[in-house]
This record gives C-alpha cells, sequence and structure tokens, in this order.
C-alpha cells in the first residue's frame, strides 16, 4: 500500500484530517500524519484522544523549519487575519507576522506535493480595495504568494456543507494547490438531508420559566424553525414581548413595539439629527409620533422601558481616530443629541435563540450561540447535543470530545464539514492514483 505524508496545521478537531485521510484510503493509499499543530488546549485533549500522533507541536511560530519532517502535503484551516500592509505590494513580505506566513514559510522550507488550506468565507471580500472587487487584497495576496512566489498550480473556491450531505449551511473557502496540475474544484454531485437526520430522540428535555413561557403561547408544532429575539422580525420570528418574557403588555404596547424595531432601522431619523446611519436607531418621542400617535405614548414608552423592552439612550456616533494603523472607526454616544427610545435585546439574550426543525436544515453552527440552539424533543425542547453537532459536521460515530460541553460546542462552532474536506480530496487522491509515483525512497508518494 502507497503511503502519503502529510501535516495536519491549525488542526481544531481533526476535520480536514478526517476527509483527507477517508479520500486516501477509499482510493488505496495509506495517509500518515507525521505532525500535528494546535494551541488550543481543549482541542488538544481532543486530538489528542481520538488520534495517534508521531510528531504534536503547539505554537507554529516557534517550530524550526528543520524540525519539520519531510510530507507530501500539508493542511491547515488557518484564522484569517489583517495583513499589515493591506497586501498591496501583493507579496510574501505582506504576510509576515501571520498564520499565513507560517504557512508559507513551512511549503517555500519543505515543497511539498501540495496543500489544503481552509478559511471562512468572507476572506473573499476581506480588504476590498474597490468596492466592485470580486476578491479583496487579502485573498488576493495569499493566492498570489502560493501561485507566484511558491510556485504551486492553485484552484479554490466557496462551498457549501448543505450540498455535501449534511443538513447545515456552512460556507467556507478551500484553496488547493499541487506542483504540477490544477485541481478541478468545479462539478460536484450534490446531495441533501435534514436535521432529523441527524437527531437523537427521547432525551431529557429544559424545564424553565423562559420554557414555560413559550409554551403558554405555542404549541411545539408551532415552535419549529422559530428563532427568538428581539431586533429583527419576520414570520419565523418570536419577540420576547410576544411571551411576555419582562413582563405582560398591553396589546397597543406590543403593536408599539413591533412598528418600534422596524422604524428604527431607517436611515431618514440619522439624517433628521445629523448623525452617521447606524443599523438600529433609538428613536425621539417625536419621531415616534409620526408613525405611532397615541395620547398616553409616553406613559407606554416608559413603562416599557422599566419592564426591560425598550432602553432610553443617546444614539451612537461614528468616531473615526486617526493612528499609524490608519483610521480606526467605532461607535461611542453622542450626548450632544437627544435621547430616544431603543430595543434592548438581541439574539444572545436569551437562553434559546432558535428552535430547530426537524424536517429542515441547521442554521450556521457558530461558537457563540451554539449552545443556545434547542431541539424539539419528547414533546417538549432540549439543547442540541454533541453528538448531535458532530453529526452535523459529518464527524464519524467513534469520534468523541472529552470535554466540557461549553468547550466541545466552542470547537464544534469552529470546526469544518468533513465530507466538504473527503469530497476535495477525492480529487486530489484520483490524481495521485492517476499518475507515476517516484521511487527513490521505499514509501512511494504522489509525484504531482
Amino acid at each position: 500500500m502507497r503511503t502519503i505524508k502529510f501535516i495536519d496545521l491549525f488542526a481544531g478537531l481533526g476535520g480536514i484530517r478526517i476527509g483527507f485521510e477517508n479520500a486516501l484510503k477509499n482510493h488505496g493509499f495509506k495517509p500518515e500524519c507525521v505532525m500535528t499543530s494546535e494551541i488550543k488546549p481543549h482541542a488538544i485533549k481532543s486530538l489528542e484522544h481520538n488520534f495517534k500522533h508521531s510528531l504534536f507541536v503547539g505554537d507554529i511560530f516557534k517550530v524550526k523549519t528543520d524540525d519539520i519532517p519531510d510530507f507530501d502535503f500539508l493542511l491547515g484551516g488557518f484564522p484569517c487575519q489583517p495583513f499589515s500592509n493591506g497586501g498591496k505590494r501583493l507579496g510574501f513580505s505582506d504576510t509576515r507576522g501571520t498564520l499565513f506566513f507560517e504557512i508559507g514559510r513551512i511549503i517555500k522550507a519543505k515543497q511539498p506535493k501540495g496543500f489544503i488550506l481552509e478559511n471562512v468565507e468572507g476572506i473573499v471580500k476581506h480588504d476590498l480595495q474597490h468596492k466592485n472587487d470580486q476578491i479583496g487584497r487579502t485573498l488576493e495576496t495569499i493566492l498570489h504568494v502560493l501561485k507566484n512566489e511558491l510556485d504551486y498550480q492553485v484552484s479554490w473556491g466557496v462551498f457549501d456543507s448543505l450540498d455535501f450531505g449534511l443538513p447545515q449551511s456552512r460556507k467556507r473557502v478551500f484553496i488547493v494547490g499541487t506542483k504540477d496540475e490544477t485541481i478541478d474544484l468545479t462539478g460536484f454531485e450534490k446531495s441533501h438531508s435534514i436535521f432529523r437526520n441527524v437527531m437523537e430522540t427521547n432525551l431529557p428535555t429544559l424545564n424553565t420559566p423562559f420554557i414555560s413561557k413559550l409554551f403558554k403561547y405555542f404549541t411545539i408544532e408551532q415552535l419549529y424553525g422559530k428563532s427568538i429575539k428581539d431586533k429583527r422580525g419576520g414570520d419565523n420570528n418570536i419577540h420576547s414581548w410576544d411571551i411576555g418574557l419582562k413582563g405582560e403588555i398591553s396589546k397597543e404596547q406590543n403593536i408599539l413595539l413591533d412598528k418600534l424595531f422596524k422604524a428604527r432601522r431607517q436611515k431618514k431619523w440619522a439624517e433628521e439629527i445629523g448623525i452617521d446611519w447606524m443599523d438600529g436607531m433609538p428613536l425621539t418621542i417625536e419621531q415616534i409620533k409620526t408613525f405611532h400617535n397615541s395620547n398616553n405614548l409616553k406613559e407606554l414608552l416608559d413603562d416599557l422601558v422599566q419592564k426591560g423592552y425598550l432602553k432610553f439612550e443617546h444614539p451612537k456616533g461614528l468616531v473615526r481616530d486617526i493612528t499609524l494603523d490608519g483610521i480606526n472607526k467605532y461607535r461611542d454616544y453622542d450626548q450632544s443629541k437627544p435621547k430616544g427610545y431603543n430595543i434592548v435585546t438581541g439574539k444572545l439574550s436569551f437562553e434559546i435563540n432558535k428552535i430547530l426543525d426537524p424536517d429542515d436544515i441547521a442554521p450556521t453552527l457558530v461558537a457563540t450561540d451554539v449552545s443556545r440552539i434547542a431541539v424539539p424533543d419528547n414533546g417538549g425542547l432540549r439543547r442540541l447535543t454533541i453528538r448531535e453537532g458532530l453529526r452535523l459536521f459529518g464527524y464519524p460515530e467513534s469520534y468523541e470530545i472529552p470535554t466540557r460541553e461549553r468547550e466541545a460546542f466552542d470547537l464544534l462552532g469552529n470546526t469544518v464539514a468533513v465530507p466538504v474536506v473527503e469530497a476535495i480530496a477525492n480529487r486530489i487522491a484520483i490524481k495521485c492514483k492517476n499518475e507515476n509515483y517516484v521511487t527513490e525512497s521505499l514509501t512511494p508518494v504522489c509525484s504531482m
């Protein structure tokens, strides 16, 4: 059996490794991970629990190139970092001090047969030079370095896990390079699924005042697919005032809140008081009167402030500070402007902010709110389980995360969709299988 050696950088839960190994094994290769790099303690714990490691290192900045074993492929789900010079020179020096520079350093020194890199979808338009550009200077610099300075044939694309048999929409950028030939990253066969296919059943449900409030107003079926947040709307959204979470309110107050949360996003209010628009302005009582006039309007609003549905505050102006690194922009209260009434809570303010529909897909799981996703079960609601989270990313049933639940969800919120990696790696494996193999060593490798 022919061996292909690889290193796994910024390994996380090891999802890229699993997808890569699956593809190679399916084509008759023996994958061998000769080095793993990760710094997050609970990720390290999971990696050590689920894999055997020939060499495990921490901070890649501290690993000398000479200490890295020879390998054929580099795998890396590297974090997106801004380049200090904005990629203006489109060169290796633009990336210095970033984690991508460390990838480039290793590739330049070790000259592997190829690589698979993964990043968030936002890297495509990161640091746009012109608003109509297809890609920003960050990705442009990365591609330039890989193609022109490191001399690889490179292809890339944005892929949604939804199209690879997982009931979750998760878009990620993959960048693939080999020495001799561009890997085709188009025309993947699509496959779809629903959450019910990965659900666990008959598990204990939640019994909290918040859950009781939900079931006071809705049946379990009516809650399927609902989001719970006050700053957005739509047919699939429940506001805290719809269930009297902070106290019962009148029918008129409910109508007033529904109008206010929509009106606060209109740009005309910012122009009216002379401030940079922000998505969600506090509105003065005079402004509110233009769309909801009532003899006791102030009394209604102040009661909503007292209950905690609204806050009475100054608008936030856009502050521009000039620093050595450029212009730093942030929002701060402008006390020269009149106070107004604004919606208080965002989606992270509630113990649950999304209820899954078993016959639909799950939203993109992110570390900040994955623990606030609820699953209908046994006529009630419970939290998403770690096993369901692993299945949503295509991890094998044998995989375990031996950490606290909060740490497990943090790792899941930052991991990759294994079937997407496997589909991409399958294209590489086919190329390796169709190519001749070098015979200088006892262990033949792909000759790309």
